[in-house]
């Protein structure tokens, strides 16, 4: 295992992947290429994968057909696991966790998410596919609170990745099945210990959506995650979890409690050293409350586009035009990571779609 970790970092590899029948394979640039070894037995891949659990989560590997984990390998690093079944046989995906928490700077994300950060109360959502960052990113606003804020931040992760040490916060990290029995017992549990932070990994239940609406509601700044691809199908996915009955009154509350969503996406960079983030950022103004509670999604990103400057939102493709114009990415890789791809075309041929807000 250590090797395979070895060659990992050496090439500056986010994923390992292994499974019988093929070699390891790494994720490297958002590609994902066969290491130049032999295939690994049924029997190495569970070897491999059995030494990194203890006799606990193998019991309940054995028990789901699947599980999560994160592990330090000293002089390594800290890495994040999920070991399950394909085929009838063990397989695993491990990701690199960085030890140093990167800055918002660094990542060169959007300046305004410093100001989103040492925000008082609301609920903040960094969301996009699996593998777009979400986690080094929200990491990175979490850290700044701790580094710029006297706060209590309580976060509820399953399992931990990020390790904070203590600046100017006090941080506690709760770990699903290790500090507590469930998502929903940990965040009602942090609601009594005086949090200015809460921090969700992600919002997958219902019960834990209704939750941290109430908690963002109650004056805590809220953070998690969803697995969507931009603002609308985020507001989408949180009222459609909710029986009909419940729709009309999360949009109040989610309009009501809402201070942003941040999209992410990672696109290669021009010049061939590894992917730069691209950020959909929605900040609550009265015209997304409005959109909101009344449902008239379908406006969303126009309204983004046009509140670029007080607001400081900015949509998809504007985040993609200035990256292009900066030479940061090719056309090819801006157009094909846009969710709006002949709007792009056009705006970067000099002509602009007719927008009517």
């Amino acid at each position: 295992m250590k090797y395979l970790l070895h060659a990992l970092l050496k090439h500056g590899a986010s994923d390992l992947h292994l499974k019988s029948g093929r070699p390891p394979m790494y994720r490297i640039n958002g590609k994902l290429v066969a290491a130049k070894m032999a295939e690994l037995s049924t029997e190495a891949v569970k070897e491999i994968l059995y030494g990194i659990l203890s006799d606990k989560l193998i019991r309940d590997f054995e028990k789901n057909m699947q599980v999560d984990c994160s592990f330090l390998l000293e002089g390594m690093g800290r890495f994040r696991a999920n070991v399950y079944i394909q085929r009838g046989t063990v397989a695993g995906v491990i990701r690199m966790i960085p030890l140093t928490i990167p800055s918002l700077d660094s990542l060169n994300l959007p300046p305004v998410l410093k100001e989103l950060a040492m925000k008082k109360r609301g609920l903040i959502l960094i969301t996009g596919s699996t593998g777009s960052g979400k986690s080094t990113s929200m990491a990175a606003m979490i850290n700044h609170i701790n580094e710029n804020r006297h706060s209590h931040i309580v976060t509820i992760e399953d399992p931990i990745e990020f390790v904070y040490r203590d600046v100017k916060s006090s941080v506690s990290q709760r770990e699903v099945g290790s500090d507590a029995l469930t998502m929903h017992d940990a965040l009602m549990g942090a609601m009594r210990q005086d949090p200015n932070v809460i921090t969700i990994g992600e919002m997958r239940q219902t019960e834990t959506i209704e939750t941290a609406l109430t908690a963002a509601e109650t004056g805590h700044l809220v953070f998690s995650t969803l697995h969507t691809n931009d603002a609308k199908s985020t507001i989408d996915r949180i009222v459609d979890v909710f029986p009909a009955a419940s729709k009309n009154q999360v949009r109040i509350q989610l309009s009501a409690c809402l201070l942003a969503i941040v999209s992410q996406k990672l696109v290669p960079r021009a010049d061939g050293e590894g992917r730069v983030a691209v950020c959909e950022v929605l900040i609550k103004s009265p015209t997304i409350e409005n959109l909101i509670l009344t449902g008239e999604l379908d406006k969303i990103n126009e309204a983004m586009a046009s509140s670029t400057t007080y607001y400081k939102m900015q949509t998809f493709n504007q985040a993609l035009e200035r990256l292009v114009m900066a030479g940061t990415v090719t056309n090819e890789d801006a157009i094909f990571a846009s969710n709006s791809p002949e709007d792009l075309k056009m705006r970067l041929s000099g002509f602009k779609k007719e927008e009517g807000f």
